[in-house]
């Protein structure tokens, strides 16, 4: 079933590129007639050949295989490995390099210079994080017909919600245009696929991640004429509100389908979900063997792993039946605050374009929906007892103990009372506030969305949503405890880097399942937005 889905689409979006392509891209779209099978999942595509590259650990990360170009149709690759493979003194590793391009990494050319302010230090970055608009290739990336920013390091690609906050630095760095560029990609990966995916690689066909689309058009219509950004971007949100609300209409009474959740009371909300159960392409080995140790249904696991990965918050506890064992992972049972405050900020975002459509009646629907989703957050997704907000369970009908930052999300998308947000403030300094920003959570799990580790979008989150309930020292406080925490990493190490140590400013953060990465996208976005302020 699997298999088909990623086949049917594969063979849509061969032909999408091919309409789609411009004369300069002509040569490079041509070679799609030699590769038919390019935008399938890698699983499918390279079939046992990846399963003994990803479980013989020939590369130290999964995601170096999967990003590969072949060299010939994979389909002539296999069926070298399949006649070679069993020969005395056959060596894996000589085989992929004989018949892949590896994966470069732009930014290995750039040389740090920490006698720059850490503010001219990113701006000199753009240009190697920047990528022009692709040609067809042959390997797993998904052309894209505009230019786009990459996180930086591994992530060679466009990530969805990462680009919101990038797109803040880009606004500091007069880069509008880009801007335009970027919400134009996504818009074009709605029309062509149906919905943004995690990242421009075929391995994430099966997932999305946090919907900031909605923000980032709000961004740009800060920027130009509103009312021209919001009809142009009309049809987009439209689209992406379809995906993440599909079957909605169908649920007559409590129970889930797909990313959709129907309430005892009608109330309806959302989880996050996969369209696969299979493990990851880019993370195999560590897929199954989490699936062996936790003694259950594989495809389950590899469900609720994939989900978790549409969270962007892969991984935390905030998904773990143990905080402490990824094997009990049950992100499909959990609804979570952070996705429902998003999804507010979309409907209300939709009923704006709406009216400027002079959709009036159309418009009315969304502020209903925002305004329901709103009441099922209060009932669902407020803690009376802990006096802040949380996620909830499923399967235990109960909130999660788990307190983690998703909290702030209702502050910034101004869905808090003014009572809940002063609460939530004083659970941030009272229990997250570290001296290098806010933690993510207060479990020590290994886990990168976890403990002692802080990430830039959700310090940025915090700061804005406080300073909207007038919080504005606590604001302040973690703004500048985040900046001093960048600004020394940049001057020790002379890099930006995805997330930091928060607890223990003197190390450099860990867990998850590879090394802390640098360039880095939205912590460069992050920086220069509060440093202005």
């Amino acid at each position: 079933m699997v298999t088909n889905y990623f086949k049917i689409l594969a063979l849509l979006l061969v032909l999408i590129a091919s309409s789609c392509k411009n004369e300069s891209q002509t040569d490079a779209s041509d070679r799609v007639v030699n590769f038919p099978d390019k935008d399938l999942n890698p699983i499918d595509r390279y079939g046992d050949l990846l399963v003994a590259v990803q479980t013989s650990r020939i590369f130290p990360d999964g995601k170096t295989f999967v990003d590969c170009e072949p060299k010939i149709p994979s389909e002539e690759i296999l069926k070298e490995y399949n006649s070679h493979k069993d020969e005395e003194g056959f060596d894996l590793k000589s085989f992929v390099l004989e018949y892949f391009t590896l994966p470069g990494t732009p930014t290995s050319n750039f040389e740090s210079d920490t006698t720059r302010s850490t503010t001219e230090h990113i701006n000199a970055l753009w240009s190697y994080l920047k990528r022009d608009a692709d040609a067809v290739e042959n390997g797993s990336r998904i052309a894209l017909p505009n230019a786009y920013i990459v996180p930086g390091g591994r992530f060679q690609e466009v990530y969805y919600w990462d680009s919101y906050f990038i797109l803040l630095g880009l606004k500091e760095a007069g880069e509008i245009e880009l801007i335009e560029n970027i919400l134009d990609n996504f818009a074009y990966q709605i029309n062509t696929i149906g919905f943004i995916p995690n990242g421009n690689r075929t391995y994430y066909l099966g997932r999305s991640q946090p919907p900031f689309f909605a923000e980032m058009v709000n961004l740009l219509a800060g920027i130009k004429d509103e009312k021209t950004v919001y009809l142009k971007y009309q049809d987009a949100l439209e689209k992406e509100y379809e995906f993440w609300m599909k079957g909605a209409n169908a649920l007559t009474e409590k129970g889930a389908t797909g990313r959709v959740v129907k309430l005892a009371d009608d109330h309806i909300l959302n989880r996050y979900f996969s369209n696969t159960q299979t493990p990851r392409a880019e993370s195999y080995l560590e897929d199954i063997t989490t699936a062996e140790e936790s003694g259950r249904k594989a495809s389950e696991v590899y469900l609720n792993i994939s989900a978790a990965c549409e969270s962007g918050w892969d991984f935390s506890s905030r998904w773990f039946a143990d905080p402490d064992d990824i094997a009990t992972i049950q992100t499909t049972d959990i609804i979570p605050v952070d996705l429902n405050a998003l999804l507010y900020n979309l409907e209300e975002t939709l009923a704006k374009a709406r009216r400027f459509n002079d959709n009036t009646e159309g418009a009315e629907q969304m502020v209903k929906a925002a305004s329901d989703r709103k009441d099922a957050i209060d009932a669902y997704l407020w803690d009376a007892s802990k006096n802040t907000y949380v996620d909830y369970n499923l399967a235990s009908e109960t909130v999660s103990p788990t307190l983690s930052l998703a909290m702030v999300y209702p502050l910034y998308f101004k869905v808090a009372s003014p009572r809940q947000a002063e609460a939530v403030s004083k659970t941030l300094e009272a229990q997250f506030l570290k001296p290098g920003g806010l933690v993510t959570s207060l479990v020590d799990n290994k886990q990168q969305w976890d403990s002692p580790n802080g990430w830039p979008p959700h310090q940025w989150l915090a700061v804005r949503g406080l300073q909207t309930y007038g919080f504005n020292n606590l604001a302040e406080e973690i703004s500048t405890r985040w900046l001093h925490l960048n600004d020394r990493v940049y001057k020790r190490t002379g890099k930006m880097l995805e997330k930091y140590n928060v607890i223990d400013t003197t190390l450099v953060a860990g867990g998850g399942e590879y090394p802390t990465q640098d360039g880095f996208g939205w912590t460069n976005g992050v920086y220069l937005d509060l440093k202005k302020d």
